[in-house]
């Protein structure tokens, strides 16, 4: 089975341990985005993987394709040109004070990309699994319409459709992301909708107040899940993060929807960690899981860990392996949601 994932890679920035940007010198500088976070986990596992963007030709484009090649995904249906690559800056909190992202993608090289830039014939013909997220049409028009006409070919030609939500509320208004999932997730049949995606995302309201018990907050959301797998019957599979997060610790857990039979993950609880990218690490779990014949159950108890593992690893890409993730599974305190 062969996943493309199709999305931005960006250089990102980040700020030494937690200091704040005011504080700093230096920037940490390592390569990323939601949707090569996905295909260099995958690979990583031992699935075959795509992944396509356009980067402009310079030296700082060509080392980032050049650790994708390191890390085996098949970098040949990305297109070069335009006059930049996007940046993302990275001031990591912690505790109470949380995490701050700063966009510079605008006139990217991908961000001003358009259908005909990419060899779609081609691509779609080796293509078992393709994967987007809600981050790509928030960038332009032309993507969000390029991500649809996707969605739809795939959907005719029998193509597995992945749709990771994603909301940046920095990128698009929730209106603008709520309209476009409401295009594109009839054609959609594996979907993730975590926990801060559900409201801005899909217009669901979930109670988010302190007094509200992480048991009854697993309740709402699997109410949502059952909500957007009802209006939207074509969707085989969604599944989301639910975070219960304090100040020093956090709760862990997951919910699966998958062919109308619910599943729910054990809980963990660990460190509250400002690392990012742990949705793309359980979005990759999921699908892994799928190629591979898991049980529902074992998708669902082997994303959640690969998620968890995530956040023990600085920079964008979940490097883990198998046995790693596997040896966190069960590790949860499974009696606590029950």
């Amino acid at each position: 089975m062969l996943v493309t994932t199709f999305g931005e890679l960006m250089l990102r920035l980040t700020t030494p341990d937690t200091f704040r940007f005011s504080q700093v010198t230096h920037l940490e500088t390592n390569f990323g985005g939601a949707e090569a976070n996905v295909a260099v986990l995958l690979n990583q596992l031992g699935d075959q993987v795509t992944f396509v963007t356009k980067l402009p030709e310079n030296d700082i484009a060509d080392t980032a394709i050049n650790q994708l090649r390191g890390y085996g995904i098949d970098t040949s249906f990305i297109a070069r040109g335009g006059d930049r690559m996007g940046l993302y800056f990275l001031q990591r909190g912690t505790g109470i004070r949380p995490s701050s992202v700063i966009y510079d993608r605008a006139f990217s090289a991908f961000a001003t990309s358009r259908k005909s830039d990419y060899d779609w014939d081609m691509l779609f013909m080796r293509t078992n699994y393709f994967y987007i997220s809600g981050i790509t049409p928030a960038l332009s028009n032309e993507l969000a319409q390029t991500v649809l006409d996707s969605a739809k070919y795939c959907h005719q030609h029998q193509i597995k459709v992945v749709y990771d939500a994603n909301f940046r509320g920095k990128l698009w208004t929730s209106e603008a992301a709520i309209a476009f999932n409401r295009q594109i997730l009839p054609y959609v049949d594996i979907c993730f909708a975590h926990d801060e995606d559900l409201g801005p995302a899909f217009g669901f309201s979930i109670e988010q107040s302190d007094a509200t018990t992480f048991a009854n907050r697993i309740t709402e959301y699997k109410r949502s899940l059952k909500k957007l797998t009802a209006n939207y019957p074509n969707l085989q599979t969604v599944a989301t993060i639910v975070r219960d997060t304090g100040t020093t610790s956090s709760r862990w857990a997951s919910l699966l929807c998958q062919d109308r039979h619910f599943y729910q993950s054990p809980s963990y609880l660990v460190p509250t960690d400002h690392e990012v990218a742990s949705g793309d690490a359980f979005g990759a779990g999921i699908i892994h899981g799928i190629i591979n014949g898991f049980s529902g159950q074992e998708q669902l108890d082997y994303a959640i860990a690969a998620a968890i593992l995530k956040l023990t690893i600085p920079g964008d890409y979940a490097l883990l392996s198998d046995k790693e993730i596997k040896a966190v599974i069960n590790k949860g305190d499974q009696n606590i949601l029950r």
